[in-house]
């Protein structure tokens, strides 16, 4: 799996002029499935992504994290994070996973994420023309991809 994360002072997601999900402060994940993707990078994820120590402390340090500062999270499905572009100009998609494997996958990233945190989380529509909406605090953007683990 991977992930694009942004510290965020609010996000939303617009569907057909319908804002469908809002947040305020917190992180915007955007998440891209592949086949060889699993459970267990599921888990290290959640775990990663909700003890990131991205916001500041008292002292305008970043040490802590989305649970520290209760924060929000929303979660936006992006296939296009495993896009190719080692031939050609025209972006290679063939490592995505199908929705019938990236779904369910998605979808418990979203329920796992929210037992993290302890409470719920906003989410986009998988597969839907999504307009992703964001204020980037700092910025702060950080890429995590579960296969390399780094």
């Amino acid at each position: 799996m991977r992930t694009l994360i942004q510290r965020v002072q609010h996000s939303s997601v617009t569907i057909d002029g319908e804002t469908v999900s809002k947040i305020g402060k917190g992180l915007l994940v955007l998440v891209g499935i592949e086949e060889r993707d699993s459970d267990s990078d599921i888990e290290w994820l959640t775990k990663k992504i909700s003890n990131l120590r991205i916001f500041d402390d008292e002292n305008g340090v970043m040490n802590k994290s989305v649970v520290d500062i209760d924060g929000e999270v929303l979660i936006v499905s992006q296939f296009t994070l495993h896009a190719s572009t080692k031939k050609g100009n025209r972006p290679s998609y063939i490592k995505a996973a199908k929705p019938d494997f990236a779904i369910p996958m998605y979808e418990k990233f979203c329920n796992e994420m929210a037992i993290a945190l302890g409470k719920p989380v906003k989410t986009g529509r998988f597969g839907a023309d999504m307009k992703v909406e964001l204020l980037n605090d700092g910025p702060v953007t950080i890429w995590i991809d579960s296969q390399n683990k780094e």
